[in-house]
């Protein structure tokens, strides 16, 4: 069973950056997607941003431009940097790792909250 292990989360003043990180115990190239999920009180869990085992990129409009996912092979690590944060991007940070035809592996998350 593949383990992810989020970290880099925190307190951040609106406008300010994070980064998170995703340590995978497996190879990352077991899966056809990495990603990074939000879910806010109260609401669904939702997609932030992936990234494929070739490394083509997705984005939820609402993080384009700010937020940008990336991922060193090597290490078998994810990343998620996350700049010019705003209050409405606070939540609890999923790493997701995706293979076709297979369940989704979860971690267990890394809380972001940003002040105004």
């Amino acid at each position: 069973q593949v383990q992810l292990v989020e970290s880099g989360g925190g307190l951040v003043q609106a406008g300010g950056s994070l980064r998170l990180s995703c340590a995978v115990s497996g190879s990352i190239f077991n899966f056809n997607y990495m990603g990074w999920y939000r879910q806010a009180p109260g609401r669904q869990r939702e997609l932030v941003a992936e990234i494929s085992r070739g490394g083509s990129t997705n984005y939820a409009d609402s993080v384009k431009g700010r937020l940008t996912i990336s991922r060193d092979n090597a290490k078998n690590t994810v990343y998620l940097q996350m700049n010019s944060l705003k209050p409405e991007d606070a939540g609890v940070y999923y790493c997701n790792a995706r293979l076709y035809g297979k369940s989704p592996n979860w971690g267990q998350g890394t809380q972001v909250t940003v002040s105004s």
